[in-house]
């Protein structure tokens, strides 16, 4: 089991003035451990191009943070780039993260 230490990315909803919100995000770092590292490749067929995704499962150490905000974790930086968070399964002490395609802040 390879080891894993990286930024996970939190947004959190803030009110830029009165009535509009926007997504503020808060990086910060785990270490953990990659349970599954692979990969897929979609092709579509109304694309040339064919879409990257991961199924890796990271586990990391959560701490208070990480369990009091894990609704607002977005994506995970791994292999030099920022990936999405799929789903998220609190395993105490640890929370497993499942990652998927690229993630576009917009």
């Amino acid at each position: 089991m390879a080891k894993f230490f990286g930024k996970v990315g939190f947004a959190h909803s803030v009110e830029t003035r009165q009535g509009v919100h926007q997504e503020e995000f808060v990086d910060r770092e785990y270490y953990g451990d990659l349970i599954r590292n692979s990969r897929r490749i979609q092709n579509f067929t109304e694309s040339t191009n064919k879409n990257v995704s991961l199924g890796n499962d990271i586990s990391i150490l959560a701490d208070s943070y990480a369990n009091e905000n894990i609704y607002a974790m977005r994506y995970v930086e791994f292999a030099g780039n920022k990936w999405c968070i799929d789903s998220a399964e609190i395993d105490y002490p640890r929370i497993r993260l499942n990652i998927g395609g690229l993630y576009n802040a917009w």
